[in-house]
């Protein structure tokens, strides 16, 4: 699948800014993480599967991760990046456990994106450029702090790829920092 298929697609379903930011934050940490872990000729995948992961969270919200995979389907999406998706709501809305890295990634770093955003605003820069692993753990040890961000399910995402807490916060910050740039690029052009 090409982004611009992907984008289509996505677009088809989200017209929400805060939507389409967070699939595009989601998207680039993915093609970071593809790249650093030695996935690198997956990155598109892993960067398209960000992409489209929450697909039917703003029209069907009750249904996500479930929904998603009838969307795909009917597009022609193939059953990989379908499964890769959908596994992000394991143990919250679908019984497709995460299997391969990219999916543990995927599950890890969802959540924890919004949360870093979030953080980010708080911050006079309003960027992570300066954002410091201390300051995003009190943020995250501070529940009533971007509630809507799971921190059960951000621990969870760590210990199935095997990793401390801290590592994934580090790497997902360092992944976040890396395209911020991009990001920020690419929100602009959707305009408000």
């Amino acid at each position: 699948m090409e982004r611009s298929e992907a984008w289509a697609l996505l677009t088809k379903y989200n017209r929400d800014h805060f939507h389409l930011q967070h699939a595009l934050t989601v998207e680039a940490v993915m093609r970071y993480f593809a790249d650093t872990l030695g996935y690198a000729d997956e990155a598109d995948f892993w960067a398209n599967v960000g992409l489209l992961h929450d697909l039917d969270f703003e029209q069907y919200p009750q249904e996500h991760c479930v929904k998603c995979q009838q969307l795909m389907r009917e597009d022609g999406v193939d059953e990989r990046t379908i499964r890769a998706a959908a596994s992000h709501g394991y143990g919250i809305c679908v019984d497709i456990k995460p299997e391969h890295e990219m999916e543990k990634v995927l599950f890890a770093a969802d959540e924890l994106t919004g949360l870093i955003w979030a953080a980010a605003l708080m911050r006079p820069s309003k960027s992570v450029q300066d954002m410091e692993l201390k300051s995003l753990k009190k943020k995250f040890k501070d529940k009533k702090f971007a509630a809507g961000c799971s921190r059960e399910v951000i621990t969870r995402g760590a210990e199935q790829l095997g990793w401390e807490l801290d590592t994934l916060l580090t790497r997902t910050l360092e992944a976040m920092r890396a395209s911020e740039a991009q990001i920020n690029a690419r929100v602009a052009e959707l305009g408000e």
